[in-house]
């Protein structure tokens, strides 16, 4: 596999097609992605034509037309494609969300009072914000629920860094 190194702004608008392609499997158009992102259609077109020659985006003529991501962008993002990924209900600002979130990575477990995760979502990071409350879980295999404070968004990668106020996993009954 070889490395790309991609800007922010490139990074940006493939992690935007990604997450739109994934969820609907369909071209996305240019414009779908600036008005996610808030740039100007031309520019984002630009950036198209720029990810196009480096192998990740494939230009779809035509009224239904758009972008797909090609393989090679997934890699370029540090993504999986998986064609049929379970979502993970989040919930902030006391409303669910469902979203697919690919990862979560736990740093400090081993200081109860510094815990925190970075989970990255396979779709926009925009509406979480610093310093809201968010449930993820439960996870659809280990039933994990994860509770916290946002720390920091990286919109860039769909990542957010949360402040783990606490973690539940299911109890299971003692064998007799």
């Amino acid at each position: 596999m070889v490395s790309i190194d991609l800007n922010n702004s490139q990074r940006t608008m493939l992690t935007t097609l990604v997450n739109r392609y994934q969820q609907t499997g369909e071209a996305v158009t240019g414009e779908t992605i600036a008005e996610e992102i808030d740039r100007n259609p031309g520019t984002v077109r630009n950036q198209m034509q720029s990810l196009t020659s480096l192998g990740l985006v494939e230009g779809i003529p035509g009224p239904t037309g758009g972008y797909k991501p090609t393989s090679e962008a997934f890699d370029a993002i540090d993504r999986q494609q998986i064609d049929e990924a379970e979502s993970v209900v989040v919930a902030h600002d006391y409303e669910r969300v469902d979203v697919t979130v690919e990862e979560i990575n736990f740093t400090n477990v081993h200081d109860p009072e510094k815990c925190r995760a970075r989970f990255h979502l396979q779709s926009s990071v925009q509406g979480f914000s610093e310093g809201q409350a968010v449930i993820l879980g439960p996870t659809p295999i280990s039933k994990l629920v994860v509770a916290g404070t946002v720390v920091a968004v990286d919109e860039s990668n769909s990542e957010i860094l949360l402040d783990v106020a606490k973690i539940e996993g299911p109890v299971e009954e003692p064998e007799k």
